[in-house]
This record gives C-alpha cells, sequence and structure tokens, in this order.
C-alpha cells in the first residue's frame, strides 16, 4: 500500500460511493485588506489582477507546497495521485450559461502570468472557442434524453474508471484538473455549498464569496478590514479534517506573501511532486 492509499482511503473508497454522500465542507474567512491593495497597486501599474486570480494562485500554491496528497482521484478502490497540477476557473458566458477554463502548472505561475490567461481564454471562450471538454455540454444536449444519463455513465467509465484518453472530445482523467475555483461573490453571494461533478474527478471546489468590511478583533481593538469568505465541498474519500486545517493553513499564509505570488517559486518547486510543464516560458 503506497503512501497515497492510507486505511481510510481504502475503507471510504469502499463504503462511499462517487462523491454523492461523501461530501464534507469547510469555511473560512480570509482578511484581505492587504490583497485588495496589492491588486490596486497593479492595476496601477498597468496589470489588472482579481480576487478569482490571486485565489488561483493562492490555492494552487498552498494544494502543492502544504497538502499535495489531496492531488489525486479515487479510481477501482484506491486514490491515483496526479502528476500535474492545473486548476479549473467556470467562467460566466454573459446570459449563456457558463464554461470553464483550465490553468495548467497553476502552482508554478506567477499571479500576473495567471490573470493574463484566464483573461485570454474567458475572451476566447466567450467568442465560442471552448475547450474540447467544455463543448462536450452542447454535445449531451442533442443526446435524447432516455439515453442521455447512460452516456453520460458510458463517457465516465472509459475515462476516469478506465483511464483512456478520448482526444476527439477532449475527455481524459484531468479534463477538469485537480481542483476547482469558483466565484458567486460576484452575484452578490457570501456562502456557497457547491457540489462535487462526479465525472470530473476532483477532490475538492473553493468557492469565493463576496467580499465586504467587516468589524474584526485585531489587538484587542476593533478595526474594518476587508473579509473574504471562502467554502469549501470536499471529497472525504479523499479529504479529510487534518487535511482541510493544513491547506487553510497555507492559504492564510500565502495571503500573507502577496509579493511571492508574482515569483516563480523556483525553491518550492524542487520539493514538489508535480511536473511543471512549459509554466517557465509563460511567466511575463
Amino acid at each position: 500500500m503506497d503512501k497515497f492509499n492510507t486505511p481510510w482511503r481504502v475503507t471510504s473508497a469502499a463504503i462511499y460511493t462517487t462523491p454523492t454522500d461523501s461530501r464534507v465542507y469547510g469555511t473560512l474567512d480570509i482578511d484581505v485588506t492587504d490583497a485588495v491593495q496589492f491588486m490596486r497597486e497593479k492595476r496601477e501599474a498597468g496589470v489588472k489582477i482579481t480576487m478569482v486570480h490571486l485565489a488561483t494562485a493562492v490555492l494552487a500554491r498552498a494544494v502543492a507546497f502544504d497538502v499535495p496528497e489531496i492531488n489525486g482521484f479515487i479510481r477501482r478502490g484506491g486514490v491515483v495521485s496526479r502528476d500535474y497540477l492545473d486548476v479549473m476557473v467556470p467562467i460566466a458566458m454573459r446570459g449563456e450559461g457558463v464554461t470553464s477554463v483550465i490553468i495548467k502548472d497553476a502552482h508554478a505561475r506567477t499571479v500576473t502570468s495567471i490573470a493574463g490567461e484566464i483573461r485570454s481564454k474567458s475572451a476566447k471562450a466567450r467568442k465560442g472557442d471552448e475547450s474540447k471538454a467544455a463543448q462536450n455540454k452542447y454535445l449531451l444536449n442533442r443526446i435524447p434524453w432516455p439515453l442521455r444519463r447512460p452516456a453520460f455513465r458510458l463517457l465516465k467509465w472509459i475515462t476516469v474508471d478506465m483511464g483512456l484518453e478520448m482526444h476527439s472530445l477532449g475527455l481524459s482523467t484531468s479534463s477538469f484538473g485537480s481542483f476547482v475555483v469558483s466565484d458567486i461573490g460576484s452575484h452578490g453571494l457570501t456562502t456557497g455549498m457547491t457540489a462535487l461533478m462526479p465525472a470530473a474527478k476532483v477532490p475538492a471546489v473553493i468557492v469565493l464569496g463576496k467580499t465586504e468590511e467587516k468589524p474584526v478583533v485585531r489587538n484587542g481593538e476593533i478595526v474594518i478590514r476587508t473579509i473574504l469568505p471562502l467554502t469549501g465541498t470536499f471529497d472525504h474519500r479523499i479529504v479529510d479534517g487534518a487535511e482541510i486545517g493544513k491547506l487553510a493553513r497555507g492559504i492564510k499564509r500565502n495571503f500573507r506573501k502577496l509579493p511571492w505570488l508574482d515569483e516563480c517559486p523556483d525553491e518550492e518547486l524542487k520539493k514538489c511532486p508535480f511536473v511543471a510543464r512549459d509554466s517557465h516560458a509563460k511567466q511575463e
């Protein structure tokens, strides 16, 4: 038994089904007052960074460098570790539903590079240039209703359970990244207990709520700070309370190391178990 398939993971993979009854949730309020100032300074320098861009960098580095053991998925009763760390970011299509973009090697990227790629891919998607995996929602829509679920299950069985790639459809075990970062704050919502899409095989979906100024206690005094609420949905077959705690500590620390997020983390990458493919070539 390898280090990923602990006794609990083997047992939970047997007693829970694909994440319907294995979901667990966690919430975390982050003081992003300094982050808001950081984004303002970047904009003044001509670089537009949003909280989604910043959170993508923060979360990717927290997973890679603090809790890499959650970057995996269940296959045939055991946990399979991913070789890469990619992040899926859902994108609103201006009244025409939602699509998504995949940020490859997000843990090895600067926040400026991440911001630029999300903007570029979002613009292309809104013009109709979606990824093959995202386009499959249109394929399913064309299948008659009685056959839609069997077709979905067949695709999932081929790509996820058997580990085979379907290049023509852009489907594989990594089509949806390592985890998802979703923003509901732009809709005025503060907390969202989201779902885990079974076919995505991601262990976590992290939801960003609406940032608001709130009174908090600092050094025994009440002060006003800007707070970002985070909500996480996790697959309990892979993630337990101890790992969620390590992830939370990594998130808090990374939000305190804002300049570091715009530097390539060379030293950390030397100890990281995930391959960084061509990310250095993409740095801005």
